[in-house]
């Protein structure tokens, strides 16, 4: 059940990312410092720095899930 939730979420996510005026391709990986500075942004209440983090990690979540 919780996979295909997941399955459900990750496919609305990529859907959304490609009507946003994305190539399809996912968003390029965060420099290590740009990673830090939303992770404190986002621990002050930020959310458009989680969604960042979010959309910046779609990459790992898809390579997790194909080799899941």
């Amino acid at each position: 059940m919780w996979t295909a939730w997941l399955l459900l979420t990750l496919n609305g996510l990529f859907f959304t990312l490609r009507l946003a005026g994305n190539t399809g391709a996912f968003p390029r990986a965060l420099t290590r410092e740009e990673e830090q500075t939303y992770l404190e942004r986002m621990s002050k209440g930020d959310e458009d720095a989680r969604d960042a983090l979010i959309e910046h990690n779609l990459r790992l979540v898809a390579h997790i899930v194909n080799k899941g």
